[in-house]
């Protein structure tokens, strides 16, 4: 009898190890009845969009139509895929009360008709909407309403991430530092004190306006008597006189 030989065999290449799942750019939840009562066609191009912009995609029971994360920030949405005139009274109801739950609500509206959008504006001014609380958005149709919802949120956690409030704030405190040394320069001219430093930078405007100014632009723009205008233009144009020491 002839043995069976074992062959050896080479060692087969193991496979590559999966990558590492990419962390999304942000988190988006959808209500899960906001879900349930539409097309499935609008739902897969929401989740298609999403995947393509690195976002996850989470289901839950939340009471907005969706609550998009990023950066830190959450943004929540209603998203009214077709607006129906029989049911503003509900959506308004529904934007009064979440909007005094989520600091960031946004509402994204469908009217794809001009019929749809005349009632759509009526229905805002009669059910008292707030200019801006919070802000409205009407699109033509869903599919551009929530890729407008996707930017408001990227945009929002952009901000955040930035930290624009904080930039803001150091902007504010400069502009003051810069008008107290308005006031410091304004008031070193005899005569002149805060009161009428502030309402030459009112009425007129920068430092160097004001060294142009003629004395009879300043009387009229101002309520300054006639003896400080003409010591203000005195004080730019005369060097005997911005030279000489003064006492105040």
């Amino acid at each position: 009898m002839e043995r069976c030989r074992t062959s050896s065999r080479p060692p087969q290449p193991q496979p590559a190890p999966a990558p590492a799942p990419i962390p999304g750019r942000g988190i988006c939840m959808m209500s899960t009845v906001w879900r349930d009562k539409q097309d499935h066609h609008l739902i897969n191009f929401i989740g298609a969009f999403l995947a393509a912009n690195s976002y996850r995609l989470n289901f839950l029971s939340i009471s907005p139509d969706f609550i998009f994360n990023n950066g830190g920030l959450s943004v929540a949405f209603i998203f009214e895929t077709s607006w129906d005139c029989g049911n503003a009274a509900a959506v308004f109801s529904r934007v009064n009360a979440l909007k005094r739950q989520f600091k960031n609500l946004y509402v994204v509206v469908a009217v794809p008709t001009v019929e749809q959008m005349e009632s759509f504006t009526q229905s805002y001014f009669k059910y008292g909407m707030e200019l801006g609380c919070p802000t409205f958005v009407p699109v033509n149709d869903p599919e551009m309403g929530f890729e407008m919802m996707l930017k408001i949120a990227h945009a929002c956690g952009v901000c955040k991430q930035q930290d624009i409030s904080s930039t803001m704030r150091n902007e504010r405190e400069e502009a003051v530092q810069s008008m107290d040394a308005y006031i410091r320069v304004l008031t070193s001219i005899p005569g002149i004190d805060d009161h009428d430093a502030n309402m030459l930078a009112q009425a007129i405007g920068s430092i160097e306006a004001i060294a142009k100014a003629s004395e009879s632009s300043i009387l009229e723009s101002t309520d300054l008597s006639r003896d400080k205008a003409e010591t203000i233009v005195r004080f730019f144009r005369d060097p005997q006189f911005y030279l000489s020491p003064k006492i105040n």
